[in-house]
């Protein structure tokens, strides 16, 4: 591996795979936060956020591995072409950049639930 694409490489963990893992330890930092500060009432909130924090935590992986597939899979020559053409570069870096729309969807469902959860326990409370 060369030095062009190990900054290749960081920049992708760094902007794609990263983020997902840090969200998930703000998420589990939050709700210790939580747990620490306010009284027994807000046990159930600070269980909601540890439990986003895990599942979140799992969407990485799965974002991880799903880069790491891209990253390693060689091209065809079809996508050597576009990667060229687009990029005015003959250097190929894996497979071209395809976002995880699926990964994407998992965790706005996920987000979106907690929120609707979030909603329901503090008018509970």
């Amino acid at each position: 591996m060369d030095r062009a694409e190990m900054v290749e490489l960081r920049a992708r963990m760094r902007t794609f795979d990263q983020v997902y893992i840090r969200t998930a330890v703000m998420n589990l930092g939050y709700s210790i936060v939580i747990l620490k500060l306010f009284d027994r009432r807000f046990y159930r909130i600070g269980l909601l956020y540890a439990v986003l924090g895990a599942l979140l935590y799992f969407s990485a992986l799965a974002r991880r591995r799903h880069s790491n597939h891209d990253f390693a899979d060689p091209p065809t020559q079809d996508e050597v072409h576009s990667i060229g053409v687009a990029q005015g570069s003959h250097r190929v870096f894996g497979r071209p950049f395809r976002t995880a729309g699926n990964i994407v969807l998992v965790v706005s469902v996920l987000v979106a639930s907690m929120q609707i959860t979030l909603c329901v326990l503090l008018f509970h409370v």
